[in-house]
């Protein structure tokens, strides 16, 4: 099976956005272009002796709207592609939430898993070091992303703070607290999915309490969403990760949950469930389906055997534009991550504000903060959606893309 380029993908959305906007064909063609895209080679001292060489990329899709601001992602299929895509989806990101950030991402080709704890504090420091010439607290702020952690970013930012002469707080966010991190930040891409849902659940009249959920992955996003999907009062009836998933109608314990997958690295094989696939999972029958793992996990060959009626995407681009159109003619309803799994750039943005300040606030003030900007956003998309009666990913693309333009055309064109 032929995966689409999540590029490709990326492109096609800004395009339908620009026809619908009759934009102007060259603020068209300023977003289709990232402003600066950069490879580097990350050479290191393995455990054994040995040198060797990672590629490592970083990419500023588009600073209109202020500083770029995205995740830094560590896995064996990072593709500069990739890295492009997630660049230009943060930018439309950041707009809807209307946050002044433009879109950046970056990323290392390598299995963190299989690297000793120095080899990655050895691999982190020199990628910093590489890409150095693009971060900075007024320039592109890096983030935690798939398969990086708060202990990374610590030390992306002492690697920073050493090149500098003084300590940069404000350089990357989702660092520990003990380094400027802010409450609240190691849950909210799922607390902000949680916001999201229980809003599409509201507006369609449905009730919260007893509705049945399907979550694909177990990371850093779906491991709290189910508990905090659990808390809302909904019923997480099935969870999957790269090693398979689990299946109870009647729902998953998420603390029993949580203790097996401490105990054994994975969801698979939890007590009192049936074993199911990644594949089934997406399949299952459910109120909502959450993907929360990889990019093109719904595709034209398997949209039309989805059973949910709500997808609320809380990974990036896990739905092609062909199965778009497939979920739109059976009906089912597709909230775009660009605007479901916006809280975590959103509490970056607050750590950003705080370290800057040296002003910290309290967990409570983080979450409260993070709903009224999640709940805004999603006002604004849904207006968008009924006055131009288009689907949701399409509105949210045209309210982020407009709202780029009208940056760009109002800074003006340099020189």
């Amino acid at each position: 099976m032929t995966t689409q380029s999540p590029w490709v993908a990326a492109l096609s959305q800004l395009d339908e956005a620009a026809r619908i906007l009759n934009l102007d064909s060259g603020v068209h063609d300023v977003l289709r272009n990232p402003k600066r895209t950069l490879t580097v080679a990350v050479p290191i001292r393995m455990d054994d002796g040995l040198t060797k060489v990672f590629t490592g990329y970083r990419v500023h899709h588009n600073t209109s709207r202020g500083p770029s601001k995205g995740g830094i992602r560590y896995h064996p299929d990072v593709s500069m592609d990739e890295v492009k895509a997630l660049a230009m989806w943060m930018t439309w990101k950041c707009a809807i939430v209307a946050i002044p950030y433009g879109g950046a991402k970056g990323g290392v080709v390598v299995d963190p898993k299989a690297l000793s704890k120095g080899e990655l504090e050895r691999l982190t420091r020199r990628y910093a070091a590489e890409i150095q010439p693009l971060i900075g607290p007024d320039r592109d702020i890096p983030a935690p992303d798939m398969g990086t952690d708060e202990q990374i970013m610590a030390w992306i930012m002492d690697t920073y703070s050493m090149n500098v002469g003084h300590s940069a707080l404000g350089v990357v966010t989702g660092k520990p607290l003990s380094v400027g991190g802010s409450r609240g930040r190691a849950d909210a891409t799922s607390r902000g999915v949680m916001y999201i849902t229980e809003a599409t659940l509201k507006h369609q009249g449905r009730q919260v309490e007893d509705t049945r959920v399907a979550i694909q992955g177990y990371g850093k996003v779906g491991g709290p969403a189910v508990r905090l999907l659990t808390e809302l009062g909904c019923i997480v009836v099935a969870v999957s990760d790269v090693n398979g998933g689990v299946y109870n109608p009647r729902g998953l314990n998420p603390v029993a949950l949580a203790a097996h997958h401490r105990d054994t690295g994975t969801v698979a094989g939890l007590e009192g469930a049936e074993s199911i696939t990644n594949k089934e999972l997406l399949e299952i029958e459910c109120d909502v389906l959450i993907p929360a793992a990889l990019e093109s996990q719904i595709t034209k060959q398997n949209a039309d055997r989805i059973r949910a009626e709500i997808i609320i995407e809380a990974a990036n681009g896990p739905t092609t534009p062909e199965a778009d159109e497939i979920l739109h003619d059976g009906a089912i309803l597709v909230v775009p991550d660009i605007l479901a799994n916006s809280g975590g750039v959103t509490v970056s943005y607050f750590e950003w504000v705080q370290g800057l300040q040296a002003y910290f606030w309290d967990e409570d003030e983080v979450n409260r903060n993070l709903r009224a900007i999640m709940e805004r956003g999603y006002v604004d998309v849904l207006r968008e959606t009924e006055d131009r009666k288009v689907p949701m990913r399409t509105a949210a693309t045209i309210l982020g893309v407009s709202r780029v333009a009208e940056a760009h055309t109002t800074r003006g064109l340099f020189p």
